[in-house]
């Protein structure tokens, strides 16, 4: 079986993908947009980017530009905005930020994203539409203090096995059987296992259960998506 697995700051693929779906549906921008995956360097405009910060577990920096401001109002009698920018993406990030469970986004702001679109770490969307690219979405897992501490004294301790191979196996469940029952099977014979069709799978390594996951499919190849971390720092300790 062929392993992929993402590495993020705090925020799986899935949980990037539905807060992007999330916001496309609400953004008003007239026609209907779809989040695609791609790479910070293709994001112009990121100087000007709507930016927000969603504090809970996980937290993340969340971030859109759009190649043409909504047209939602009229502007005032001095020529500027009745209503800001950020003020009108402000329930498409909200909306972003409700996916990722509970806690508290601050008030959007217009500020240089470009460091947060370039950053490895960061999930970066194309918002696509009928005539093209309309903009882009940007999110970032922000790891806790504590989650930063620990995973520094981890880094510490790892950092000499660190080019150590290991052996990574994905396990989808188990059954006991008898020799016999093992010696009688055929081609065409079906093994029921000790889960339901949908529960995640075990990701072990050597042996030891570090993580769950749910098995994908990625170029024809069988994945795991990692949902759930389990912490293995206590055994190093």
């Amino acid at each position: 079986m062929s392993m992929t697995i993402a590495n993020s700051t705090g925020l799986s693929l899935g949980q990037a993908q539905a807060a992007a779906e999330a916001l496309s549906r609400v953004l008003p921008t007239g026609a209907p947009l779809s989040p695609l995956l791609a790479q910070g360097s293709e994001v112009h405009g990121a100087d000007r980017a709507v930016v927000a910060t969603f504090v809970g577990a996980p937290s993340a920096d969340l971030a859109v530009v759009l190649l043409e401001a909504p047209q939602l109002v009229d502007d005032g009698a001095d020529g500027s905005p009745v209503v800001s920018l950020q003020d009108v993406l402000q329930p498409a990030l909200e909306a972003a930020s409700d996916t990722l469970g509970a806690g508290v986004l601050d008030d959007a702001r217009t500020e240089d994203a470009a460091e947060l679109f370039a950053d490895p770490a960061t999930t970066v969307f194309a918002l696509s539409g009928p005539a093209g690219v309309a903009g882009w979405f940007a999110i970032r897992g922000r790891a806790s203090v504590a989650e930063r501490a620990g995973a520094s004294a981890l880094g510490g301790k790892l950092g000499r096995i660190s080019n150590v191979e290991m052996a990574l196996t994905v396990e989808i469940g188990r059954t006991r059987m008898a020799v016999r029952d093992v010696l009688a099977m055929e081609p065409g014979a079906v093994i029921e296992l000790d889960r339901s069709a949908g529960s995640p799978a075990d990701v072990l390594l050597n042996g030891r259960l570090i993580a769950h996951g749910e098995i994908v499919v990625v170029d024809q190849d069988y994945a795991v998506r990692i949902t759930k971390i389990l912490d293995a720092a206590a055994d190093l300790d």
